[in-house]
């Protein structure tokens, strides 16, 4: 987990959450805390070189979160591990609004303790790394399907990247209509749709699917070839030509959350002590 310092007119360098709410992370101590996604959502990625993931990045980042913790920071955040892929961890926070997050950015550059203190963590850490970055989505909530959950209970992430081409927008979101009209209505289905707004790539959004065991996998993968084959043909052909027209690419990984690398809410450690409570 890295700081992020600038401003608005320069580099926008930000943390964002998964599928979780920005209120419900931000005001972590609400009894009912709002579990809509988040307006603003930054993805900071981790490459770790081979033979430093596991307990040995865990260490390193845990220094992170006790400077988080000793400034008792408001802004919160979670890590998750690859399971499949490359070796990475990502890291979310939420923020309702780009004003947000410059609130929270100009606190720890003025905090004359955690930003040192960051400093220090982020030369050792960097230590471990192959490459990192920083990528900034925005929240579509007509694209989305069940995507208030509280990720307090869950444990793994599907992220699904998908590349679109330039000028094929509007067919990807009658795609993504149609899409969730076949599959929206399996059961269990949360998944939350996020746009790229700045970063390396353009045309890019993320699927985020949080689930509280690997055996929704299995469960959801029955149920969706159910709903495949019960809707209608011309249906299934009109889905297949816009994905051939729109996509450049698409694909899947698989990830943990980690509870030694993340800073969060106490709502989450009284949730799931014996998860959340593990730093």
């Amino acid at each position: 987990m890295k700081k992020q310092f600038g401003t608005l007119a320069g580099l926008c360098l930000l943390f964002t959450g998964i599928g979780f709410a920005g209120p419900g992370m931000a005001n972590a101590q609400d009894s009912k805390p709002n579990l809509t996604p988040p307006n603003v959502l930054v993805v900071q990625r981790e490459v770790v070189k081979p033979g430093m993931a596991g307990m040995v990045h865990q260490k390193s980042e845990s220094a992170f979160v006790q400077a988080m913790q000793k400034a008792k920071s408001p802004d919160h955040y979670f890590a998750a591990t690859s399971m499949t892929g490359p070796s990475r961890a990502l890291f979310f926070l939420a923020y309702d609004s780009f004003a947000d997050w410059e609130k929270s950015n100009n606190a720890m550059m003025n905090d004359s303790s955690l930003a040192p203190d960051m400093d220090s963590a982020q030369q050792e850490d960097g230590k471990l790394l192959s490459s990192f970055s920083t990528t900034v989505f925005r929240y579509q909530p007509d694209m989305s399907v069940g995507a208030n959950v509280d990720l307090a209970q869950m444990r793994y992430m599907e992220i699904t990247v998908i590349h679109i081409k330039p000028g094929h927008g509007a067919e990807w979101r009658e795609l993504s209509k149609l899409h969730n009209q076949v599959y929206g209505q399996v059961p269990n289905t949360h998944s939350a749709m996020w746009e790229e707004y700045f970063g390396d790539e353009g045309g890019v959004y993320i699927v985020t699917a949080p689930m509280k065991s690997l055996a929704e996998i299995d469960e959801h993968r029955v149920a969706a070839m159910k709903a495949w084959k019960s809707a209608d043909s011309d249906k299934k052909k009109k889905m297949a030509d816009l994905e051939a027209s729109s996509f450049v690419s698409i694909h899947t990984n698989l990830y943990s959350m980690d509870p030694k690398m993340s800073y969060v809410p106490d709502r989450w450690k009284t949730a799931s002590p014996d998860f959340w409570g593990k730093q």
